[in-house]
């Protein structure tokens, strides 16, 4: 049972670190696949798989300490079987370590690595005997012994030194090694309610007839925090649209933007239609809202929520919003611009993108950001109103864009704007910029 588990977590991790595939789409996948796994067993599949890509870093250190052989120059399998395997011994009770040091050398003959499994029993049972003897937390202290702070904080949160000593200089070390700490925590799923189907407290009821555990947030009354279900596609409120999985902080964008009953609104990179359905919600039957983005897969995957949320205002086209619609120029009451970004204030989500950015990146999403402000502003009518937003916490993408694009665009001021940073198990971090057209 649980050597099944594991082969399918070693599966999806060497996808996912390998050969950069990413893990919410992997696992999904394989958890549909097996939908028929008892509850259990898709928990104890879903921890190790995220658990292990999340904290990467620091598990490569404890081999480390214990390995001859580094781990960047192990054959992938290999160094892969020994965190999933490390990641059990610290983070998952009630295994016991023979069990894991046995499971581990069973996936590395299934494998095809037989020549190996000495080595591989090895590494772990001197790995589990240093735990045993020391406590993990005093083998990661070993393993920063001499580290620059913003070094140290790396290893210990699994997340690159360059981001970190961008963040202590930003927010101090202090707000970071919290930040970091809060990307580690667990976090339950946040929904809106469908109110065009049913009202928060007939959602809340209907949940919780499910098995649902549902707790309010009261920034917002019809967002609610649930855990404790199997499967969020097997709950009957889910197929019948009754609610979205939207972030809070995602959620704030039509706040701020305050928008208006009979409104035209347009969100120009809208996949997966989270915040044109929210937006839907306040315009009403008089108004509308077009969702857009640069392909026919993701405009599909927007028409599929819409469809589940039977949303009748909003309609979804195909658009690249680096390409100016001269049809839409000073049409629209409310643009939502939320922009491709890093991504890196959703780490809790979506852990493995930590490891593919790098500062080059970075400053080409921002350049692209740029370009993307540059057209879709256009699009506001005078009076009007446009959110940037984006799910990073790097100024680069963030304060620094909007001061640019302020600069080049004086017919736009700057209503608010706020840096969210993510607060452990309940919100990403997220930025929000609400900017007006001036009449001149």
């Amino acid at each position: 049972m649980t050597e099944n588990l594991r082969q399918l977590a070693l599966e999806i991790i060497v996808e996912v670190l390998e050969h950069e595939e990413y893990s919410n789409r992997m696992l999904q996948g394989t958890l549909e696949k097996y939908q028929y796994l008892e509850k259990q067993k898709r928990s104890f599949l879903s921890r190790l798989t995220l658990g292990t890509i999340e904290r990467k870093m620091e598990l490569d250190a404890y081999i480390n300490l214990y390995s001859k052989t580094p781990v960047r120059k192990m054959k992938p399998v290999i160094r892969n079987i020994l965190r999933l395997s490390v990641y059990q011994m610290i983070y998952m009770d009630g295994i016991p370590i023979s069990a894991v040091c046995n499971e581990a050398v069973k996936l590395a003959t299934l494998r095809g690595f037989r020549q190996l499994k000495g080595f591989v029993n090895g590494v772990l049972r001197n790995t589990a005997r240093g735990i045993e003897s020391e406590g993990a937390p005093a083998l990661l202290e070993q393993a920063v012994v001499g580290k620059s702070k913003a070094e140290a904080a790396s290893i210990r949160y699994s997340v690159p030194q360059w981001m970190v000593e961008d963040w202590m200089e930003a927010y101090g070390e202090a707000k970071t090694e919290e930040m970091l700490a809060d990307f580690l925590a667990e976090k339950d799923t946040v929904i809106r309610t469908n109110t065009a189907k049913i009202t928060p407290e007939q959602l809340k009821a209907r949940l919780e007839s499910e098995g649902v555990t549902v707790k309010e947030i009261p920034e917002l009354s019809y967002a609610f925090a649930i855990s404790g279900y199997d499967y969020l596609k097997a709950l009957p409120s889910f197929t019948e649209g009754l609610f979205y999985v939207q972030d809070v902080t995602s959620m704030l964008v039509s706040h701020r933007l305050e928008i208006q009953q009979g409104q035209q609104v347009l969100d120009v990179c809208a996949a997966p239609g989270g915040k044109s359905l929210h937006a839907a919600t306040f315009v009403g039957e008089s108004g509308h809202v077009e969702a857009r983005d640069v392909s026919a897969d993701k405009v599909a995957l927007i028409e599929e929520n819409i469809r589940r949320s039977e949303a009748t205002n909003v309609t979804a086209k195909v658009w690249d919003a680096t390409v100016l619609d001269e049809a839409c120029v000073g049409k629209m009451d409310r643009v939502i611009a939320d922009l491709p970004c890093s991504g890196l204030g959703v780490l809790s989500g979506k852990p493995e993108i930590k490891y593919r950015m790098s500062r080059e990146d970075e400053e080409s999403l921002a350049a692209l950001q740029q370009q993307m402000l540059d057209v879709v502003c256009q699009y506001v009518k005078v009076g009007g109103r446009m959110a940037f937003s984006t799910c990073t916490i790097d100024r680069l993408e963030n304060e620094n864009n909007t001061a640019l694009f302020l600069q080049h665009h004086p017919e736009f001021a700057l209503l608010s704007e706020e840096q969210l940073l993510p607060q452990a198990g309940l919100t990403d971090g997220f930025y929000i910029a609400i900017l007006e057209r001036k009449g001149m």
